[in-house]
């Protein structure tokens, strides 16, 4: 490690791994179980493969598992090793895992200062929070310019995600028996965002098929993004690449934002959503 500042995020960031190391950002693996069987994400299973799975064995259905205090204490105690003066940890919204929590007591008495964030999200959501207080540290910022930075773009960020089914959700048990019901009568599509002052999910309305879906998925986007400064966008996507490159070109002609990728969305979050779903993600200056 060359900085003296460390920069750690949870695997939900969804970051591309060039990214990650141009800028030198440690990732905690959190953890996908199937049934007896536990893999850290990224690590022992990629995302590519996690989807293939979930649709091919339906007979297990996965579940998510946070970071222990001690696993994460050994990774602080890995950049302090390599160099680490302090530590700044951008993490998983407080409101959706126990990560936070459990960085907060690995920091308990730890040699070195470690600087807590609570993005108030996940994903590229996330990610765009990690990617600001690193490239703040690259202009010579030091740790309260890169918590100043990754606020900021948590204060803008917009994130909204087409489900492809709720039923993931519903064996997650994070929607009520009433809403899965209406799922399975309706085959509805729903929109869900996630609220960067609470940190939680909040559901819009569905839409009756895949393809009106994206076009709202689209749309409120749009309006709730100021496009009349630089815009920072993800099309993220849970193994469908095609449908996600295809909405990158259509954002591109129609905005031409500042930065825009595409990218696979995590298997942690991914138990959750399900195959199939799309997401729109990014602020603007």
């Amino acid at each position: 490690m060359t900085q003296r500042i460390a920069i750690i995020t949870d695997s939900t960031c969804d970051l591309p791994q060039e990214w990650r190391e141009k800028y030198e950002i440690t990732v905690i693996p959190l953890t996908i179980v199937f049934g007896e069987e536990q893999l850290l994400d990224g690590v022992d299973i990629s995302a590519q493969a996690f989807y293939e799975r979930l649709i091919a064995d339906q007979s297990v259905h996965p579940s998510t598992s946070q970071p222990t205090p001690d696993f994460i204490r050994k990774i602080y105690g890995q950049v302090q090793a390599d160099g680490a003066q302090e530590i700044v940890c951008i993490l998983i919204s407080s409101q959706m895992s126990g990560t936070l929590a459990s960085a907060q007591l690995a920091a308990a008495d730890f040699p070195v200062p470690v600087h807590i964030h609570d993005s108030r999200n996940n994903s590229m959501g996330l990610g765009w929070q990690v990617l600001a207080a690193a490239r703040a540290r690259e202009a010579g910022g030091g740790v309260q310019q890169m918590l100043a930075a990754a606020e900021k773009v948590r204060d803008r960020m917009v994130y909204h995600i087409l489900l492809d089914t709720i039923t993931y959700l519903s064996r997650g048990g994070r929607i009520g028996d009433a809403v899965a019901l209406l799922d399975s009568v309706l085959a509805v599509k729903p929109i869900v965002t996630v609220k960067p002052d609470t940190g939680t999910v909040g559901m819009a309305l569905p839409a009756r098929s895949h393809r009106i879906g994206k076009k709202h998925l689209y749309a409120n986007f749009f309006k709730k993004l100021d496009t009349s400064h630089k815009m920072y966008i993800t099309v993220l996507h849970n193994n469908i690449p095609d449908e996600a490159e295809e909405m990158a070109a259509q954002i591109r002609q129609e905005y031409a934002p500042a930065e825009l990728f595409v990218q696979i969305v995590s298997p942690i979050l991914g138990v959750h959503t399900g195959p199939g779903a799309i997401a729109l993600c990014g602020y603007s200056e």
